[in-house]
């Protein structure tokens, strides 16, 4: 078996070949390694998009609860740097403070991993009886990593298959672990790369967790935890992916 892979195109996916597959690789650069942006054309423009807006976005009310604002369902200076710097540290673009559905959707997905706290398996959903184990919850975009009912690392944010490129579920095994992985289908740098299903692997990303759409089925992690996911997992070590990602 060659050692080099790349990700897989779900079945019902045309292969491209050509300029179509140029195209596929320029998306993925984008898609893979950053959060998802707005194209801007002059300087002008670029300092529009990063004005802080005085509207009311249509999450407003949540979006002050979340952050811990008063809660009046105005738009204040205060409220719209608030929201502006949780859309800056979570990739959401353009990053202007407005409360609007994606960021109101990454705050509730943010609010459930932060409410998982150092139980994530208390549904019992990941099994406890096969010792050393990485767990990845696509519904609450949660990997940790348990040996037996203990908590060995997380639980951690990721970001798994976008729609149409979904994370596979069930039971897996990590059968290929390269440390300078770059795909050489789209053409990015996979670093920490374990692969567990094909071509669907834990690896780092240089951009936001967070962000839309997500990955083309690999399960996305944060430089730090990949590193650690790296350490302390082996080839042979058991996998499991269940739930469902919000969206798919």
């Amino acid at each position: 078996m060659k050692r080099r892979f790349s990700l897989r195109i779900p079945r019902g996916i045309p292969r491209w070949s050509g300029a179509g597959r140029r195209a596929a690789a320029a998306l993925a650069l984008t898609t893979l390694t950053v959060p998802l942006t707005v194209a801007l054309g002059s300087p002008a423009q670029a300092a529009a998009a990063s004005a802080c807006t005085a509207s009311r976005g249509p999450y407003q009310k949540q979006a002050e609860r979340f952050l811990g604002l008063p809660v009046d369902g105005r738009q204040s200076a205060a409220d719209c740097r608030a929201i502006r710097a949780f859309q800056t540290s979570h990739g959401i673009t353009p990053n202007i403070g407005y409360a609007g559905p994606v960021t109101w959707g990454v705050m509730s997905l943010v609010a459930q991993q932060r409410a998982a706290g150092h139980n994530p398996n208390k549904a019992h959903h990941c099994p406890t009886n096969k010792g050393r184990i990485a767990c990845v919850d696509l519904t609450r975009q949660l990997s940790w990593i348990q040996d037996g009912s203990r908590l060995v690392y997380g639980p951690v944010p990721i970001r798994s298959g976008r729609d149409g490129y979904e994370t596979r579920t069930g039971a897996k095994k990590i059968y290929w672990r390269h440390l300078h992985h770059v795909s050489t289908l789209y053409h990015v740098a996979m670093p920490y790369s374990q692969f567990f299903d094909g071509g669907q692997a834990f690896h780092s990303i240089s951009g936001s967790v967070w962000s839309a759409p997500g990955s083309h089925g690999c399960v996305n992690m944060r430089s730090g935890d990949a590193a650690k996911y790296w350490s302390l997992l082996r080839t042979g070590d058991d996998v499991h992916v269940y739930g469902r990602k919000p969206g798919t």
